[in-house]
C-alpha cells in the first residue's frame, strides 16, 4: 500500500487557511487510489491550547474537510484534530481515520498529554489502544508525546498491529529524539512506522519536521527534511512477515513480567 505524509506549517488558529495550505500542497500531486494520506497532529490549527480557537465549529468543520478530502482523492486519510469532551473547556487531542468513500471509522485519543507544555490542563488523556485494518495492514495511530512510551506500542502489537502512524507537532529542539524513537519503535516491534510532523514556528513551538517512513528493520525509506513537503513510500506486508520470520523476537515477549 502506498502512503503519503503531508509535512506542513499550519496556519495558527486558522482552519480555513490550513485547509487551503493542504490543498495547495496536493494540487499538483498525484495520490494513488486506495492509498493512505496522513496529516500532522492538530493540523488545522497548529498546537494551539486555546479551546475557544480549536473547538470552534468542531468537530463538524474539520471532519467535513477530511471527509471531502478522502472522497476527492479516493484514499484513506488519518489526521489530527481536537474534539469536544464531556468536560467544559476541555478537549480531546485526536487522530481520526476516514475511508476512501469519506466515512469516519475511527477516532483515537492522545494517551499521554505533555505537562511541560501545559497540554494536560486543556486536553483529557485517552485510555484505549485501537487498531484498524487498512488494506493489508493493521494500523495503530499514536500522537506525538505517546512516542516516548513503548508500552502502548507493545499493547498494539498484542492486538496484531503491523504498522504505526505517529502524528506530531514535535519541537525542533528535540528532533534527534524524534528520529531515534521512530526507528526504535520500528525495530523493536518489527513494524513500519510513519511519523508525520509539522514544521515552522507558532506562538508556542518551533516544529522540526523530519517526517519519516521507517521499515521493520529500522531503515529510513523517506525523510521530509525541514521544509513543507510530501513524503511517500510503500508498506509491504511481505517485508513485515519476512522480518518477523527471520528473527522472531516478538515470539519471546514476556507477558508475565510486571
Amino acid at each position: 500500500m502506498k502512503v503519503y505524509g503531508i509535512q506542513l506549517q499550519s496556519e495558527w488558529g486558522n482552519k480555513d487557511g490550513s485547509f487551503r495550505k493542504v490543498d495547495s500542497l496536493l494540487k499538483e500531486y498525484k495520490i494513488e487510489k486506495n492509498s493512505l494520506l496522513i496529516l500532522p497532529e492538530m493540523f488545522a490549527t497548529g498546537f494551539c491550547l486555546d479551546p475557544n480557537k480549536t473547538l470552534l465549529s468542531e468537530p463538524q468543520k474539520t471532519e467535513n474537510y477530511l471527509s471531502n478530502l478522502s472522497r476527492d482523492k479516493e484514499c484513506w486519510v488519518i489526521a489530527g484534530m481536537t474534539q469536544p469532551s464531556e468536560q467544559k473547556g476541555k478537549a480531546y487531542n485526536c487522530a481520526v481515520t476516514f475511508t476512501p468513500d469519506g466515512k469516519k471509522v475511527l477516532c483515537t485519543h492522545k494517551i499521554h498529554t505533555i505537562p511541560i507544555l501545559g497540554e494536560d490542563k486543556v486536553h483529557l488523556k485517552g485510555s484505549t489502544v485501537e487498531n484498524i485494518e487498512v488494506g493489508s495492514s493493521i494500523i495503530n495511530t499514536f500522537i506525538c508525546y505517546d512516542l516516548r512510551f513503548p508500552e502502548v506500542f507493545r499493547t498494539a502489537i498484542r492486538k496484531n498491529a503491523s504498522t504505526f502512524v505517529v502524528i506530531a507537532c514535535w519541537p525542533a529542539s528535540r528532533i534527534k529524539h524524534w528520529l531515534t524513537l521512530l526507528q526504535a519503535r520500528a525495530i523493536e516491534n518489527q513494524s513500519y512506522v510513519i511519523g508525520v510532523n509539522a514544521v515552522g514556528k507558532d506562538p508556542n513551538l518551533a516544529c522540526g519536521g523530519r517526517s519519516l517512513i521507517v521499515d521493520p528493520n529500522g531503515n529510513i525509506i523517506a525523510d521530509g527534511g525541514e521544509d513543507e513537503t510530501i513524503i511517500e513510500g510503500e508498506i509491504d506486508r511481505e517485508i513485515i512477515e519476512s522480518c518477523r520470520k527471520k528473527f522472531p523476537v516478538l515470539n519471546d515477549i514476556r507477558n508475565d513480567i510486571l
